[in-house]
């Protein structure tokens, strides 16, 4: 009796039909992970604390950054004496469809928002700055396609009477003395050079004297042994 082949089936139909459903809620899951882990930054430069002359007009640089869309957020910069008073706001700006919208407050006349939104800059301009400006300042930057994340940097001002002058003579002198050193080891570098390059000249012409000295000894020698013997008789 032949044995009858039963059929294999490892469900590739039904598999085949629910691949579009799994990877369409495998890349859903994926943008979720990828959304949340998405950051938005402010930076406020390289220097944390800015030193401005009184009665001098000085920038408080901010710029923000985030790779989702921007065009409903929310930015404002507060104002905070020391570390332990209450901060308050200075400016508050909302954009709309990537309008700006700018809210000054009416206690912080001498600012003005000088940045472009378009170039993600929210820089400001505080004018004719006296010893009361002396504090920090917060850069603020929300948004809501972001999930409402909030991202914010400090920067610190300070007011002076008159700007301390940076003596560079130490640091001259160290560099004219190695600057020195290095011209005196070159120096000596090539001396040396140039004497081993006589050394070995000299050398050479000695050793060219010594053969031909030697040369013309022997010929002088032979010379003198052929002159000595008798000549042969007739």
């Amino acid at each position: 009796m032949r044995a009858q082949k039963m059929p294999l089936d490892f469900g590739g139909e039904e598999t085949a039909k629910a691949f579009p459903s799994r990877l369409l809620t495998a890349v859903v899951i994926g943008c979720v992970i990828f959304q949340a882990n998405e950051a938005i930054e402010v930076h406020i430069g390289k220097l944390s604390t800015i030193v401005v002359l009184n009665g001098t007009d000085v920038e408080l640089p901010c710029s923000f950054a985030s790779c989702m869309d921007f065009k409903d957020s929310t930015f404002w910069w507060t104002f905070q004496k020391n570390q332990t008073s209450e901060e308050s706001k200075i400016i508050h700006i909302k954009l709309k469809d990537k309008t700006p919208h700018i809210f000054p407050s009416e206690k912080y006349d001498r600012v003005t928002f000088i940045g472009n939104i378009k170039e993600k800059n929210i820089s400001l301009l505080l004018a004719d700055v006296d010893f009361d400006d002396n504090g920090f300042y917060t850069c603020c930057f929300k948004n809501p396609q972001e999930k409402n994340q909030e991202a914010n940097a400090t920067l610190q001002l300070r007011v002076v009477s008159e700007l301390v002058k940076v003596d560079n003579t130490v640091t001259v002198i160290i560099l004219s003395v190695i600057g020195g050193l290095i011209g005196f080891i070159i120096l000596i570098f090539i001396i040396k050079k140039i004497v081993m390059f006589i050394i070995k000249r000299v050398g050479k012409k000695k050793k060219e004297c010594l053969v031909n000295s030697c040369a013309n000894t022997e010929r002088g020698h032979y010379g003198s042994k052929t002159d000595l013997k008798t000549p042969p008789k007739a």
